[in-house]
């Protein structure tokens, strides 16, 4: 009844035809939010004839939610925090350090797996196009956003196959733009508009960094 799309390489079809006006710019970027926003990304990167590279975010999750998230946190020790959350879910404080280093370890192990020795490209004075592969409470996208405004891009275009109706005023003050293809009611998580949302793995992120490059 809800589904949008057959899976992420679908979605991120969709996505791209809504990002065409960025096509063939040559000072445009792609970054993905892994795992699932790479496959996303690879059909928007080839679209708009643009590098594609990752923006690692990890989710921190409810201990008693995993699923729910209360929070996240990105390479350089950008950390966005979903108080409301913490709140009603009685969150202490030392869950949520107890979170939070467990999430940077993972996140360091990413890091050096997706690119290796490899430095991020570049994206000072470029438009940098932010993917993932759905926005619910969006705390991934704006910790992403943080991390990616200290780099000092010319234009931040968040985007997302679908999103919650009114989710681009939670991006208002780290991006430059907010496009979707589907801002659905109601909206119970990302997963409901896929007909196949199997997690994406690390090897199929590789493959698919790999297939990119030059």
């Amino acid at each position: 009844m809800f589904e949008c799309f057959a899976d992420r390489t679908d979605a991120g079809c969709q996505l791209a035809d809504a990002l065409r006006d960025y096509a063939g710019r040559g000072n445009v970027v792609v970054l993905a939010l892994p795992r699932g926003g790479v496959p996303v990304a690879y059909p928007v990167a080839c679209a708009l004839h643009a590098p594609l590279d990752v923006l690692v975010v990890r989710k921190l999750g409810v201990p008693s939610d995993p699923e729910l998230a209360m929070g996240a946190i990105a390479t350089g020790g950008a950390i966005h925090l979903q108080r409301s959350v913490l709140r009603s879910m009685s969150v202490s404080d030392a869950q949520l350090a107890d979170v939070i280093a467990r999430e940077t370890v993972e996140l360091h192990r990413r890091e050096a797996l997706y690119r290796g020795a490899a430095p991020p490209l570049p994206v000072e004075g470029r438009i940098a196009i932010v993917v993932d592969d759905g926005v619910a409470t969006g705390a991934s996208m704006r910790v992403a956003l943080q991390t990616l405004r200290e780099r000092h891009p010319a234009r931040i275009v968040a985007a997302a196959p679908v999103a919650p109706a009114g989710a681009r005023h939670a991006f208002d003050d780290l991006a430059d733009a907010f496009v979707t293809v589907w801002q659905p009611l109601p909206f119970f998580g990302i997963s409901q508009f896929y007909a196949r949302f199997e997690q994406t793995s690390d090897d199929e992120v590789r493959a698919l960094l790999d297939a990119a490059r030059p």
